[in-house]
């Protein structure tokens, strides 16, 4: 117990270096396991089989010398960061005040062994606000846990775990070799290109850590070059890595593809619920090292999921937190930053500023649509100042616009197909499933396409390729999808029509649309109208609202200028309280540190619905296992690629109508295949069993 204190106590001050809470993270190794000294624990370490709260003994201890963010993280190492609670909660309640009420076995052999230090004080520079001091506590709990795990795996394993990268200069040098066989100066639109990258690796020379924006037109080769600006910084200021957090799974994909082609596929760790790492004893040792990096994010380049981001930032369980401290000192870039949900928007500009300001990380909003966001960080963090890096920013989107967009009459359905039907090629994007699927099973068979989230994502990737070499050989498509295509999906369409939705939503659409730039813009249109007797979508009212008068009072409503004056007026529609739906900011401010509660509460996404399995193609398989009992991590990520996820009403019919089967509480199978169409996707009419796509 004595080693284990020590070594955990170590490593903790050791992760807690990079933001000067070495102190704490040390008395908390210290004290973390002192219950073990008790003797019923002593006799469940022999091999009896009795409960005992082992952690407990820490936070008393801690809580008597007024150390309050230790006692937090000491009583939470196993069962999460609790909740303060209240002077009312006795010792059943599972609050920190609770906690320390509770009688527990005497443990006093520790303060033979183990030898405190005097002081433990917070770090001066963190703000003695209840925000701040939350956003410390846990990522003081971070260096805890994962210093707890990692020297118990040694223990374990008989060694410490030997996780070896690339250094970030080598990196850069990978990447700068990568770049002198790139760049190519032979038109007019690689010379801005290489104007625009070459100012990102100047300015991550010479930049101070900070917050910045870097706003690059669609085909301004944005991916290149913030990568270029966060290694550049990284290795001029000794930083620790790179981390991309970005909102969309198909992004993710192609980033990490490009990142490891440059980087080397063993420095490069993708953690989100897409990919799936064996860690078994045969399991290879690049494979077998990001499994083990998913748990701390240890790895020199990690691309990551906003979701995964956000909410373990907001989460209070060891497995999620292990890694937060390892985002200190770090370069963030934050791909599509207007995709941040507006209900978590003010909790996750909090996050992004307490990184900056007192964890040394350096974040940059990375897009071509910026969502004005600094009016929200000057009411948050006074004191941080956005910085562009693009340079001339005004002058790039008149550079590279490549669409016109053309507000329409209001159209009916039957106007609409025919629109796109005299069309060769030509996407259309709608705000609903049924509206895309009634759309295609009106077009030509041949060369018609329907994309949407009732298609599972292994036949969406099929289609894809199927329009994507159709678009290349120049044969007819004409393809009818929801708002999944509009951004990270690289398909280059002549003419496009968006339903209207929401500006940002409208402009990631044009960005489908002569994506490669070989017309001028005058012949690339980009239609917006609205369909005759259909309901706006309620999700989207307040998006359509503050896109129509943009769309009426400015000339140019792509323009850099029209786009803030969009996010702008769309969040004051919503009302500053709708920027954060769970008021999380107001419970910290007041210092009720209701850590378990808002883990339970906060999600950057909404989550009603329900998954239903797709038993096709390698999907039967994978269902059968599902069938037999097995439950697993790897079978269900697997089954991902073979998913649609159903709201409550929908599910409903299903279940009423025969097509699926419920093989617990988690799992639902979709029963009879004939209720899926692999290039339309799971109906949505199922009040019979008759109700197919055929």
């Amino acid at each position: 117990m004595k080693t284990h204190g020590e070594n955990t106590a170590s490593l903790a001050s050791e992760f807690a270096a990079s933001f000067h809470g070495e102190m704490q993270a040390r008395a908390g190794g210290l004290l973390h396991d002192i219950g073990k000294y008790g003797s019923a624990a002593q006799s469940r370490l022999r091999g009896s089989n009795v409960q005992v709260d082992h952690s407990t003994a820490g936070a008393k201890e801690a809580r008597d010398r007024h150390w309050v963010e230790i006692a937090f993280i000491v009583a939470g190492h196993h069962a999460g960061l609790p909740d303060f609670g209240g002077a009312m909660d006795g010792p059943s309640s599972s609050t920190l005040i609770g906690r320390l009420k509770r009688k527990i076995d005497p443990y006093d052999h520790w303060r033979e062994e183990i030898q405190l230090p005097d002081r433990a004080d917070r770090p001066p520079g963190i703000p003695n606000d209840g925000i701040s001091v939350a956003f410390y506590i846990r990522m003081l709990y971070s260096c805890l846990v994962d210093a707890d795990y990692l020297d118990t795996e040694a223990f374990m394993d008989g060694h410490p775990r030997e996780q070896k990268y690339d250094s970030i200069s080598d990196l850069f040098q990978r990447l700068e070799s990568y770049l002198a066989a790139w760049e190519r100066k032979d038109t007019p639109l690689n010379q801005r290109r290489d104007e625009i990258l070459q100012a990102c690796l100047e300015r991550g020379r010479t930049y101070e850590k900070g917050l910045y924006s870097l706003t690059v037109p669609t085909g301004g080769g944005k991916t290149i070059s913030s990568l270029a600006f966060a290694l550049s910084m990284a290795r001029t200021k000794k930083m620790r890595r790179v981390i991309y957090v970005i909102p969309y799974t198909s992004i993710i994909d192609q980033n990490a593809a490009v990142f490891s082609k440059i980087l080397g596929t063993q420095n490069v760790l993708e953690h989100h619920s897409g990919v799936e790492y064996a860690l078994g004893e045969d399991a290879d040792p690049v494979q077998r090292r990001k499994a083990l990096a998913t748990e701390n994010w240890d790895a020199p380049i990690v691309v990551t999921t906003a979701v995964q981001f956000f909410e373990s930032l907001y989460a209070n369980r060891s497995s999620r937190c292990r890694k937060l401290h390892n985002i200190a000192d770090s370069v963030v870039i934050f791909d599509e930053a207007q995709a941040i949900p507006l209900p978590t928007l003010m909790p996750c500009v909090s996050a992004i500023a307490q990184l900056v300001q007192h964890y040394g990380v350096t974040a940059v909003l990375c897009t071509a649509t910026q969502p004005a966001l600094s009016p929200l960080f000057a009411k948050l963090a006074p004191e941080l100042r956005m910085r562009e890096i693009c340079p001339d920013p005004d002058g790039q989107y008149e550079f590279f616009r490549r669409t016109s967009l053309r507000p329409l009459e209001d159209l009916t359905q039957e106007d609409l197909t025919r629109r796109l039907c005299r069309a060769d090629q030509v996407l259309c994007v709608v705000n609903r499933r049924s509206t895309a699927q009634e759309l295609y099973k009106s077009l030509p068979e041949e060369g018609s396409y329907c994309l949407t989230t009732l298609l599972c994502p292994a036949d969406r990737k099929k289609l894809l390729e199927e329009i994507r070499q159709r678009l290349r050989d120049g044969h007819p498509c004409r393809v009818v999808s929801t708002s999944l295509i509009e951004a990270g999906v690289d398909v280059d369409f002549p003419e496009v029509y968006r339903e209207l939705a929401g500006l940002d939503s409208i402009l990631q659409t044009a960005g489908r649309c002569n994506r490669e730039g070989k017309r001028s813009a005058v012949e690339s249109p980009v239609y917006i109208f609205r369909l005759k007797g259909q309901r706006v979508p309620r999700m989207i009212e307040i998006n359509i609202d503050a896109a129509s008068r943009i769309l009426r009072d400015c000339p140019d409503p792509a323009a850099p200028e029209a786009i803030e004056r969009y996010f702008t007026f769309y969040r004051a529609l919503a009302g500053e309280e709708q920027l954060d739906r769970f008021h999380v900011l107001n419970r910290f401010r007041s210092y009720e540190y209701p850590f378990a509660t808002i883990a339970k509460e906060f999600r950057l996404i909404d989550q009603d619905s329900r998954t239903v399995y797709i038993p096709v193609g390698e999907g039967e398989t994978l269902v059968e296992r599902l069938r037999g009992g097995e439950r697993s991590r790897s079978l269900f990520r697997k089954l991902g690629q073979y998913s649609v996820n159903v709201y409550p009403d929908h599910l409903k019919e299903l279940d009423r109508a025969g097509l699926i089967e419920w093989l617990d509480e988690e799992a639902v199978v979709l029963s009879d295949i004939r209720a899926y169409d692999p290039r339309v996707g799971l109906t949505l009419r199922a009040e019979s069993g008759e109700a197919f796509f055929i």
